[in-house]
């Protein structure tokens, strides 16, 4: 080498002249896979966890173990058929080479992949039909674990359960092989097509003979599953929605069903000419076949049933139907539990006499007066105590025996507001529950209006119990995820509650101590959590320490749903103190969708009412059934988050064959203890379901059913300004007519169909009470009145007031206005709450509490009047007793709670009131029409009043400052004067 040469640069080249690949980017893909890999392998892996943690991995394993399956079984079927109608198409092509150009190109083009397309072709096209199928794995278990009803059906005389379980797997299994045929089918044409099995030219079109069987026998299999599902279709009939009434009807019994049998012995006549069509090479023969099969379809599948129901059926409509209908009726109020509703006629009286109320104490002295939708600000404002804590929008109606007495309950948990805790570390460590239940009798207040509480405070302390389990760390507002608990003698992080003691310099610390979640130490499990809560502090943070566990999935409706994914969960679970702790009580369904015979409905409509439409309670899913069972009562520590399932309606098919599939996870009642059946309530969602079917299948006779003419509706909420939601049902504590004794009771009304038009009478035509009391006082022993459905029928003339017009009532009533318009002074709001209606007196009372809120950010309601409404008379009063007695002539003979109202003179302080008022427990004279008139000063107070709001309002809105000034000068006088006469006539 000379001096000053350079030495040569290294080639990117390799010795062939070609360049060199890097390694970098093979790196990356593997990188980003493997990453990919070990974050779907963290989700499932948790999941693991929390499942292992619960006690219920079986379900988690079987339930994935089954999707897999199913999924890899269809994909693998649909994959080797396609597969196997490609090969077979290749492998006979012709050797002759006689093709086009064009077809030459083709095969050029396709041998060098022919290979990878024939693997990947199928395995794409196999893993989008396995996926359809894999969802459905409910159907698929059930079918392979089904239970016997016991009974059968009125046409084929087959048990239920082919219908429910059988049926709609059949279906399935017919539909995915359709479907797999036609995608083989196609992909052997394809083929056949490509490599001259089928070559079309000038003369028409020819075929290998190779080409021919095969496509024959794949036409054929495709006409033998039709046949299958012609076959099927008969029994479909009879879980069909799509008439005017459910089922198999007159047409589908005699013209439908025998024409399907038809059809399908046609389909497998036509599949052998196929067969035989593939071997000999002629076609004329099935496609005749083809051609008649379509026509038999037309004409025997199509026009012969409409010609039968057109000149037959019609004319004489309801006789034939007669039969069909009565099945409709019977089989619907099975499958919706209505078959044995206890009927009663009501001749509901609308006059008012003294001592009416007498015979019915046990009702009138536990009528709730504390609306759960409207005093939960009163709660917070009341038990809150500190801005982390928060209570729910609807408050939860119970009940509980205090000294010796069944007393409706209004409860609540005490749960976080994370919306107003920041920063990781206090999210996740610190504030990690809620602190103890707030709970107020329901048939009394305080003498201001404030709710009268029987459990409250921090440390909570009252008369359900002094020494109960307070800590709520799962609940409907629980944050997203706590990192808690430690080993002994590690410092505690969490807050536990506020300090209440002046002394107390610092708020109380405490550390979990349940087993409530999967461990979260070691650094493996640390670091898959913060994969999954995409929370890098959970792996820096030293908070997390090696016994830590971590807590999520804390909604207890949500976590119903995860263990038992077969069910359907109630909107509304609960919370009780139950063997002193407090767990959430949650209710849920088994359905099915193919009773035989039964009226379909959809549960997200039938459930619907105003708690829904304002997203206080949980709407159920949009899933269309005709079958429901409370099968399930569940329950969820509020403490440790543990889950515990009861097989409720342990005779119920659906459940029985759910408990074949995941063994041992769902206990007997027998085992829930004496206080927890206390608890138990009938649920709202099936209450609203059965009072939704009940608007027509009141009636039992087919001919009545027929004429249509006597049709209910659930009313409206009239207290709400949308009215064009339901009222909710309520729990109340009463005694039905013809009862013994007072049961907790789950109660909704009826009234005529409502038209468009809006002017249908608002009157009562029925009123349901489903028996919510399950306790006897043993323990795994369930009440045999428990779920009794009880149904008031009125006459058809009735003139009792329905909801709407009982509420009519009220604000029309001029007093009243008066009287509201001055609860209004100050900016104040008048809130009517929930209007109740129960069966006394031989009638129909209503009775609503009033409610005013002052203004302010601190405001909340509170009691201040009771309106009473028996036919169309109208009591209001500070008390229950004093408007009743203004209903009932002067005197209603009714036992109500002694808390049953206020002190005008206690409310009028708390609200800043100045009129001067006498305390009592009766209350003053009501503007009601059945009262004598006030005295002349206070009705012309009054009326001055009323005028000078008149006069404002107009002068606001003809911008007349100086008149609108006047008038309320003379509206405050008017209003000062009302007050000062009030208060002398008490």
């Amino acid at each position: 080498m000379t001096a000053g040469s350079t030495s040569p640069r290294p080639s990117s080249r390799s010795a062939q002249g070609r360049p060199k690949r890097g390694a970098l980017l093979p790196t990356v893909i593997a990188v980003v896979v493997l990453i990919a890999l070990f974050v779907g392998f963290t989700q499932v892996y948790t999941d693991v966890l929390w499942f292992e943690q619960l006690g219920y991995l079986r379900v988690f394993v079987t339930r994935n173990l089954s999707v897999i399956a199913l999924f890899v079984v269809s994909a693998l079927i649909v994959a080797a058929l396609m597969f196997l109608s490609m090969w077979l198409a290749h492998r006979s092509r012709p050797r002759d080479g006689a093709v086009s150009d064009t077809m030459a190109k083709y095969q050029q083009a396709l041998d060098p992949v022919r290979k990878v397309v024939m693997a990947a072709v199928p395995i794409i096209f196999g893993l989008f039909a396995a996926s359809t199928v894999a969802s459905q794995w409910k159907t698929v278990l059930l079918f392979f674990n089904q239970e016997p009803f016991g009974q059968t059906d009125p046409q084929f005389h087959l048990d239920l359960g082919f219908y429910v379980f059988t049926l709609p797997f059949l279906r399935l299994v017919i539909g995915f092989l359709v479907t797999a045929l036609l995608l083989a089918g196609v992909a052997g044409l394809l083929m056949h097509y490509v490599y001259g099995g089928i070559r079309i030219h000038e003369r028409g079109l020819t075929t290998t003979r190779s080409a021919r069987v095969q496509l024959g026998s794949i036409v054929a299999a495709f006409l033998a599953l039709q046949a299958v599902n012609f076959w099927l279709d008969r029994y479909a009939t009879l879980i069909k929605g799509s008439g005017k009434w459910a089922g198999a009807l007159y047409t589908d019994v005699n013209a439908v069903i025998p024409t399907k049998g038809i059809l399908a012995v046609a389909a497998i006549l036509v599949a052998v000419l196929f067969v035989v069509a593939g071997f000999i090479g002629r076609w004329k023969l099935p496609v005749i076949g083809v051609a008649m099969l379509v026509v038999v379809a037309v004409v025997a599948g199509g026009l012969y049933p409409w010609a039968v129901q057109r000149f037959q059926v019609t004319p004489t409509e309801q006789a034939l139907e007669n039969e069909y209908i009565q099945r409709n009726i019977t089989m619907t109020r099975q499958a919706y539990g209505l078959d044995k509703t206890e009927v009663t006629p009501y001749d509901a009286t609308t006059e008012t006499e003294k001592g009416a109320l007498r015979q019915d104490t046990e009702t009138t002295s536990n009528i709730r007066l504390l609306d759960p939708n409207v005093v939960s600000s009163a709660f917070a404002q009341l038990q809150q105590f500190r801005p982390y804590y928060q209570f729910p929008e609807m408050l939860n109606v119970d009940r509980y025996d205090i000294d010796g007495q069944t007393q409706d309950t209004v409860i609540a948990p005490r749960e976080l507001n994370t919306d107003q805790i920041q920063g990781w570390y206090n999210k996740s460590v610190v504030y990690t529950h809620g602190y103890g239940v707030v709970a107020a009798y329901g048939s009394r207040v305080q003498a201001d209006g404030k709710p009268e509480f029987m459990q409250a405070g921090i440390p909570s302390k009252g008369q359900i119990s002094d020494d109960y389990e307070p800590r709520i760390y799962f609940g409907e507002k629980s944050p997203e995820y706590s990192v808690v608990g430690g080993a002994e003698g590690d410092a505690p992080l969490e807050l536990d509650r506020p300090q209440t003691n002046e002394g107390d310099a610092a708020d109380a610390k405490t550390t979990f101590s349940g087993d409530g979640g999967p461990n979260v130490g070691n650094l493996f499990n640390k670091l898959s959590y913060s994969i999954k809560f995409q929370s890098t502090d959970m792996l820096l943070s030293d908070a997390v320490r090696p016994e830590s566990q971590i807590l999520y999935d804390r909604n207890p409706r949500e976590r119903v749903e995860k263990v038992a994914p077969y069910l359907t969960v109630d909107g509304k679970p609960y919370p009780a103190v139950v063997d002193n702790k407090v767990v959430w009580i949650v209710d849920a369904y088994t359905t099915a969708e193919s009773y035989p015979y039964s009226t379909p409905s959809v549960l997200q409509d039938a459930t619907k009412d105003t708690q829904t439409a304002q997203g206080a309670t949980a709407a159920l899913p949009a899933d269309r059934v005709n079958y429901i069972r409370n099968s399930v009562k569940a329950t969820v520590n509020a403490y440790d988050g543990s889950v515990e399932l009861y097989a409720w309606d342990d005779q119920d098919p659906v459940l029985k064959s759910w408990q074949k599939v995941f063994p041992s996870t769902v206990k007997p009642y027998s085992q829930m203890s004496a206080d927890l059946m206390k608890h138990v309530r009938y649920p709202e969602d099936m209450f609203k379901v059965q009072r939704e079917l009940l608007n027509r299948y009141h009636v039992t006779d087919a001919n009545s059913f027929y004429a249509n003419d006597d049709v209910w509706s659930v009313p409206n909420d009239p207290t709400q300004q949308n009215r064009d939601v339901p009222q909710p049902p309520y729990y109340l504590s009463m005694r039905m007519p013809g009862e013994k004794k007072a049961n907790f009771s789950l109660t909704s009304s009826f009234i005529p169909q409502q038209n468009e038009s809006g002017n249908t009478r608002n009157v009562m035509y029925g009123f349901l009470s489903a028996n919510a009391d399950a306790g006897t006082g043993k323990a795994g022993e369930k009440s045999p009145e428990y779920g009794k459905l009880r149904l008031l029928e009125l006459p058809r003339s009735s003139s009792v007031p329905g909801p709407g017009q009982a509420q009519n009532n009220f604000n029309s009533n001029t007093a009243v206005s008066n009287e509201l318009n001055i609860l209004r002074q100050g900016a104040s709001e008048v809130i009517n709450g929930n209007l109740l209606t129960l069966p006394a007196g031989d009638g129909m009372l209503y009775v609503q509490p009033v409610y005013v809120q002052s203004s302010g950010d601190a405001a909340y309601p509170t009691l201040r009047k009771v309106l009473v409404g028996f036919g169309e008379k109208v009591g209001y009063a500070p008390t229950l007793d004093g408007a009743l007695d203004q209903v009932f002539g002067g005197q209603s003979g009714a036992t109500t709670d002694k808390g049953a109202g206020i002190s005008e003179k206690a409310a009028d302080a708390a609200q800043g009131g100045g009129g001067e008022k006498q305390d009592g427990d009766k209350a003053s004279p009501s503007p009601s029409a059945s009262q004598p008139s006030r005295s002349a000063s206070l009705q012309e107070a009054l009326d001055s009043a009323n005028k000078a709001m008149k006069d404002s309002d107009q002068a606001m809105k003809d911008g007349d400052w100086t008149k609108y000034g006047e008038a309320q000068d003379r509206l405050k006088r008017a209003v000062e004067d009302a007050m000062a006469q009030e208060g002398q006539s008490k």
